[in-house]
């Protein structure tokens, strides 16, 4: 029975979400208002006309409405994997949909790996162009502060890296409240200007869009390039659906988010008609004097908070790709004991920021990083689109001219915005593809190096039943306790295990031959996350399986085959491990360089015990190598 009580708990509820949905899936896009206008007019393609300004307006709006509004909030946020959301989640449901065609399947797979690498290529462009573009007010509070936007951003860049370790959840209550200022902020600066000078709001119609486009088609599609960075972190709606629900994300865009930015938008509009001299910052130059350094803080806190959100998501990204095992095992901790998808991972934190300061001492202000970004996230805008489309044909089956309609169009449009970008290849585009280039090679290099791996293992391990059934014949001692064999394949002898007869000359009472699976979906249920088969001799053969955004967690797992004839006493039990060196040799294989690339990363993997939750002192590593 629904009371008045639970009503008013899931409207607190729903509430919260929004208000969280505003701070941390918003706070990207609620940033673009610092240099979107700026560089669309700064870029010297347009003619500065009122005619020009009712037309750049109203193909922003409507850039908008048709991009975040209707692709990503209406269509896109419908496509979830069991409640998760972003480009792994839709690679997956995708691959899943085409699992009866191989060959499309493994296509599929390398255009969806390469936009969740493109993914690192926009997360160094984000936090840059966000904190300059904020910093970058004090310019025009006065040009002797010019000097100091690159080490101030730098600082302002360093101390959050330096924070990250402390997790998200302490200063992440604050994000919504800051958020929502920012957007009030916006709201109040575009209305002032707006009222000013409302002959601007006639760019609402998209009829001043379309006389833009047909009569400066050339220049429509060069501005295209800029015209982006107004839905930088369109993405991001999609990425944060596992956090937040689509209701509270959609609440949050069309209640707040969409109408603050159309109406700062707008304001600069009505300001540049006024006074078309505030083209090179109309942004900060809507506020009056008194307000300037304020909003240079809000805006500075506003850019650092879309940064947290990206920093959040590139470990949360990090996380379901080593899962997936196209990266190897990294160091995580958990900053939370509540939220266990709050993480922090060093590595990925100090290489995010050391890129990151390298752009903005390359690129030392905004409108210089503006040519480099646009590509990577206009590439991953077009992957999503050709995956929605699988997934919509072959998952949902929808009739195929309503999914070439559906998707088509998002696709024809993209493709010009991604088009449009790659006239910037050379002034700073090549930036975010050659690091989204390099995360690529690595991550099939890994990943086709660990196939090589256990295709070797395979044809060189023995088959694990009729292998016991021989050490029984003339048994070793047995000692007292439980050995837990951790392997790779399932059915098939382990290293260690060899090595411990071959050196200790004993067995353990119980003994577990445990596999541990990566599935492609987000979370795998206690219910489905053991199998275990006897195998006689007080030996078991377990797999366990996990979701690419589970915690794999071995002991806590092999809790549960408790009562199937094995007990577990955590006090007895020892878990051995197969530490193993890859060799390269020259033959068949990788290139020699990525099977060295590949013998390098294995070797400064992070330890399988840490990865797996193993107890530290009942782990008990054994060596052996291996030629590939």
């Amino acid at each position: 029975m629904i009371t008045p009580h639970t009503m008013q708990s899931s409207k607190s509820s729903l509430a919260t979400l929004t208000l969280g949905a505003i701070g941390v899936v918003y706070g990207d896009i609620g940033t673009s208002v610092l240099y979107a206008m700026k560089e669309i007019f700064g870029s010297g393609h347009v003619a500065f006309t009122p005619d020009n300004i009712y037309g750049i307006l109203s193909i922003i709006f409507w850039t908008l409405t048709v991009i975040v509004s209707i692709k990503y909030v209406a269509l896109v946020l419908r496509a979830d994997n069991e409640g998760e959301g972003g480009l792994v989640a839709m690679l997956t449901l995708a691959s899943n949909a085409v699992k009866d065609k191989p060959q499309l399947r493994r296509n599929l797979l390398i255009i969806g790996i390469f936009g969740t690498c493109l993914f690192y290529g926009d997360g160094v462009i984000t936090p840059a162009i966000s904190v300059l573009g904020a910093v970058e007010g004090l310019e025009v509070i006065s040009p002797q502060f010019k000097k100091y936007v690159v080490p101030l951003s730098l600082l302002i860049l360093l101390a959050l890296f330096s924070v990250q370790k402390r997790g998200t959840g302490g200063i992440g209550k604050f994000f919504g409240p800051i958020t929502l200022v920012w957007f009030f902020v916006l709201a109040v600066l575009g209305i002032t200007h707006i009222l000013q000078n409302p002959i601007i709001l006639k760019a609402l119609s998209p009829h001043y869009a379309l006389m833009f486009i047909w009569y400066n088609t050339h220049t429509a599609f060069i501005i295209l390039g800029a015209v982006v960075l107004c839905v930088t972190g369109a993405e991001a709606l999609y990425a944060d659906m596992g956090h937040f629900g689509k209701r509270p994300i959609r609440m949050a865009w069309f209640s707040v988010v969409m109408p603050c930015l159309t109406l700062n938008y707008f304001g600069q509009g009505a300001l540049l008609l006024a006074k078309p001299e505030t083209v090179k910052n109309p942004f900060y130059m809507m506020a009056p004097d008194w307000f300037l350094i304020p909003l240079v803080i809000l805006a500075t806190m506003a850019a650092v908070i879309a940064s947290q959100a990206l920093i959040s998501g590139a470990f949360s990204v990090t996380k379901q790709v080593v899962q997936l095992g196209f990266l190897p095992r990294l160091r995580m901790l958990h900053t939370s004991t509540k939220d266990t998808g709050q993480i922090y991972i060093p590595f990925v934190n100090w290489a995010l920021f050391v890129t990151i300061a390298l752009a903005v001492i390359m690129f030392k202000s905004s409108g210089a990083l503006a040519s480099a970004y646009g590509i990577a996230v206009c590439t991953d805008m077009l992957i999503t689109t050709l995956l929605t489309f699988y997934v919509i044909r072959y998952s949902w089956k929808y009739p195929l001219w309503l999914c070439i309609a559906a998707t088509g169009i998002f696709f024809v449009i993209d493709f010009a915005f991604w088009a449009s970008n790659m006239l910037k290849l050379l002034d700073g585009g090549w930036f975010p593809l050659l690091i989204g280039g390099a995360i690529f090679t690595l991550m099939f290099t890994w990943k086709q190096g660990r196939r090589i791996m256990h295709e070797k293992q395979k044809a060189e391990g023995m088959e694990l039943k009729s292998f016991l059934e021989a050490v029984f014949i003339s048994p070793p001692v047995r000692v007292e306790g439980t050995a837990v064999f951790l392997t790779a394949e399932p059915g098939t002898v382990p290293n260690a295990l060899l090595h411990n007869l071959k050196h200790n000359k004993v067995l353990h009472v119980h003994n577990l031959f445990v596999t541990v699976r990566s599935k492609e979906v987000p979370w795998v249920g206690l219910n489905k996350r053991v199998e275990i088969e006897a195998l006689g001799h007080d030996c078991w053969q377990v797999i366990l399986n996990f979701g690419f955004k589970n915690d794999p967690d071995v002991p806590e797992a092999l809790q549960q085959i408790t009562g199937r004839g094995c007990e577990l006493d955590p006090m007895q039990t020892s878990y051995f491990l197969s530490r193993d060196t890859v060799v390269p040799t020259i033959g068949s294989g990788m290139a020699q360089w990525r099977e060295k690339l590949f013998a390098q990363m294995h070797h400064n993997a992070g330890a399988a015990a840490d990865f797996l939750r193993l107890p530290n002192n009942a782990v008990v590593e054994l060596g052996s190598k291996i030629e590939i």
